[in-house]
């Protein structure tokens, strides 16, 4: 389906939005994810990591990396390559900082590169990963599409993301905690104006849950399922790429 003029806009703008939001809190993005999260957020990589361990993949892609923790994690799996790929620059200056402390500058490579349009060929990764960034595709279908066309038939992908919580008082004491104290501590670590006002905004916009599936369902996966974190505060979504018949 061809993209009205007002559409391809609208996309790139976001995609702009996205990418200079991020590059600006880059400094402070780890404090505040491990702060504001309790340091729940690493305990949820190493679940969804840990989804691949009976995969033994040797080619592995993160997809939005940031900083690369996801990355890190993954390297518990000793896979042979961990591409990550991120559109905000300074988010992966520091995450080449971390690999490089850490000695992981063989296993771990890290290139800037767009969600939409990714720089690899079909069929080159055994698994492909996403931590808390396909809301921020300027186009989740074809962000969708593009992790499918780089994975080898029957390879999985792990998504791990924000959702909302449906049952009281889960739901009325996250969105008090998403919308008042999370965006209010945000701005005064971050000194950043939107970013944390743009987290609430991009989680309430996500399709989760059965939504979502369906998106994957259209976008190529098959064995698609859907693991719940936290009281529904964030879900895992898994999916094996659909050979054809």
């Amino acid at each position: 389906m061809a993209y009205s003029t007002d559409n391809s806009s609208r996309i790139i703008r976001k995609r702009e939005h996205t990418e200079q939001m991020f590059n600006n809190i880059a400094r402070r993005y780890d404090f505040l994810n491990h702060i504001l999260s309790a340091g729940i957020d690493i305990k949820w990589r190493k679940k969804a990591i840990a989804l691949l361990k009976d995969d033994n993949p040797k080619h592995i892609l993160d997809i939005a990396t940031g900083t690369g923790d996801l990355a890190i994690e993954a390297l518990t799996l000793k896979p042979e390559k961990v591409i990550g790929v991120d559109i905000a620059e300074n988010m992966l200056k520091i995450g080449r900082k971390k690999i490089q402390d850490k000695n992981l500058e063989g296993l771990i490579e890290f290139k800037q590169a767009d969600a939409c349009s990714l720089p690899f060929g079909d069929n080159t990764f055994d698994a492909v990963i996403v931590a808390f960034g396909v809301r921020n595709f300027e186009d989740l279908t074809k962000g969708l599409k593009e992790m499918n066309r780089v994975l080898k038939p029957e390879g999985k992908v792990i998504i791990l993301e924000f959702s909302n919580p449906k049952k009281f008082p889960i739901k009325q004491v996250y969105s008090f905690y998403f919308n008042g104290i999370l965006p209010a501590i945000g701005k005064l670590v971050s000194s950043h104006d939107s970013a944390y006002t743009y987290l609430p905004d991009s989680v309430k916009a996500f399709p989760d849950g059965m939504h979502f599936t369906k998106n994957m369902e259209e976008t190529g996966y098959t064995e698609i399922k859907t693991r719940k974190l936290t009281l529904g505060i964030a879900s895992i979504y898994t999916g094996i790429k659909q050979t054809a018949i």
